[in-house]
């Protein structure tokens, strides 16, 4: 029995025509080939957000991305805040200053049972509530 490689010997594409033997011919290209041309059907109709830009990002300094605390984190890091100077005892109330720890704004989530005195430049009206029921007061800084 003849070989097939002795059969294709001396022809060029060994029966495949022009391109068949190459990896990427007879589909019309690899991967994103052709979306402009041939396959612009196919693009049209299965990836219509593939060219172009799409959506809105806003810049960044319009963006303000606020650092917050809630009230029952107040409460747990009282220790640490009077170890690292943000709060101090004052009589029966502890006076914390969330504005020289970096916090922008108190939060209203969790429970507080100790009377603090809060110093933060905002807070939501939940969080005032709650410091004000447990025998403390927020302060704004001027």
């Amino acid at each position: 029995m003849v070989s097939k490689t002795d059969k294709f010997r001396g022809s060029r594409t060994h029966g495949r025509g022009k391109k068949s033997g190459r990896g990427g011919g007879k589909h019309g290209g690899v991967g994103n080939a052709g979306l402009h041309k041939h396959k612009a059907m196919h693009m049209l109709k299965y990836m219509p957000d593939h060219f172009g830009r799409h959506g809105f990002k806003r810049p960044q300094k319009m963006v303000s991305a606020k650092i917050t605390m809630n009230v029952s984190d107040l409460q747990e890091n009282l220790e640490t805040m009077m170890k690292d100077g943000y709060a101090v005892k004052e009589g029966k109330a502890i006076k914390v200053d969330l504005v020289k720890m970096g916090v922008d704004k108190l939060l209203g989530s969790g429970k507080i049972t100790v009377a603090v005195e809060v110093l933060v430049a905002d807070c939501t009206e939940t969080a005032k509530q709650k410091v004000e029921e447990s025998g403390g007061h927020i302060l704004q800084p001027q």
